[in-house]
Parts: C-alpha cells; structure tokens; sequence
C-alpha cells in the first residue's frame, strides 16, 4: 500500500524553527516530485514547496528565504526545514507525490497522487 506520512509538526514561538518529515512506504520517494502544502482554518488549500525527482526546487513567496525542501533519497523521506516562524504559517501540512512532472521541474499547481494524512503546525506565543 502508498503510504505518505508527515511527522514533526508542534507548537513554536513565532521566530523559532521546525523541520516537518515526509516518510513514504510501498513505493521510492526518487521517482517522485514531491509537494508541501498547507491548510490553515477557513482556508483553502495552497501550495508551499515542492522537489523535483532532479532537486529542482519551488517556494511560494511567503515563505522564500525562510523555508528549505529537501530529499534524502536513502531514507525515502523529504524534509521541509521551517526558520523565522510566523503566526500566518500555522496551518496543518501536507506532503504529496506527483508521478508525472519532469524531472527537473517541478509545481505544487501539478496534479499530486498521494497524500499523507497531515501534521499540524502552530506559532504561537
């Protein structure tokens, strides 16, 4: 069975940092381009970061500059590296898989395959 699951998600002061993990089962997170997204309450859906299976990365701009995508095909996990936290990037986060984009190129406006079931990010003080 494709499995996504996201992990490190938490309650942080605003200007603190989290790294949110995307763990895959039952299939290699290489032949993947791979998404992160967010939903914040009331909200629809939008496009944070994604990765390319060639390490093409995108940003949306709320968060460029503060925020990292990153794969580590050995542990078929990709990484999103979350600095400079802000009360507006609350929202729970998502990863996805999208098995047709190129491999050096990449969108989170492609259509994604897989989700995982989410983790909730909240910056708080």
């Amino acid at each position: 069975q494709l499995q996504l699951v996201e992990s490190g998600g938490g309650l942080v002061q605003p200007g603190g940092s989290l790294r949110l993990s995307c763990a895959a089962s039952g299939f290699t997170l290489d032949n993947y381009n791979i998404g992160w997204f967010r939903q914040a309450p009331g909200k629809e859906r939008e496009g944070v970061s994604c990765i390319s299976r060639g390490g093409i990365t995108n940003y949306a701009d709320p968060v460029k500059g503060r925020f990292t995508i990153s794969r580590d095909n050995a542990k078929n996990t990709v990484y999103l590296q979350m600095n400079s936290l802000k009360p507006e990037d609350t929202a729970v986060y998502y990863c996805a898989a999208d098995p047709r984009s190129p491999r050096y190129g990449c969108s989170t406006n492609a259509k994604y395959d897989y989700w995982g079931q989410g983790t909730q990010v909240t910056v708080s003080s």
